[in-house]
């Protein structure tokens, strides 16, 4: 009894507090070039969802490469052979960051929930990964030059 009685206390007392440190920071202003890249890299995440490889045949500058959550680098027709098997259920981004690296060229980095179907022998990968890609501007268009994903854990949050 004591305990409900604190805990209603608390509640009481650190409920207004607590109320507005949940309420959602104000949004923040894209410049152009970021929400360009934001959009490039959600279409990227969506594309991913749908095993979609005419998209990556199409965002993928022809010295891609990647290195997956498993640490194995794959160049541009291994990443697109490799599609089709992801098994991917949600892929939700966040806290995504857009840093330019000199003329024509943004890093993307974010955090991302993870979910995918079990593997037989390897059970579930990890559910909370980090995320970075590297663009390239060739002509008029964006090409995703590099992406790597690597398992976070729970003591990096």
């Amino acid at each position: 009894m004591k305990f409900h009685w604190l805990a209603c206390a608390v509640f009481l007392l650190l409920g207004p507090t607590l109320a507005s440190m949940a309420q959602a920071p104000a949004a923040k202003s894209w410049s152009p070039l970021e929400q360009t890249m934001i959009a490039n890299e959600k279409s990227l995440i969506e594309a991913k969802k749908k095993d979609d490889g005419a998209f990556f045949k199409r965002a993928l500058a022809e010295d891609f490469s990647l290195v997956g959550i498993d640490g194995k680098l794959l160049e541009r027709q291994e990443a697109v052979d490799d599609l089709g098997d992801s098994g991917l259920l949600e892929l939700t981004p966040y806290d995504i960051k857009v840093v330019t690296a000199g003329e024509g060229a943004v890093i993307v980095t974010y955090d991302a929930i993870v979910r995918k179907a079990p593997e037989e022998d390897q059970g579930p990968p990890p559910r909370y990964q980090h995320f970075s890609s590297v663009w390239v501007k060739q002509g008029d268009a964006w090409k995703l030059k590099f992406h790597q994903a690597t398992a976070a854990h729970w003591g990096d949050w």
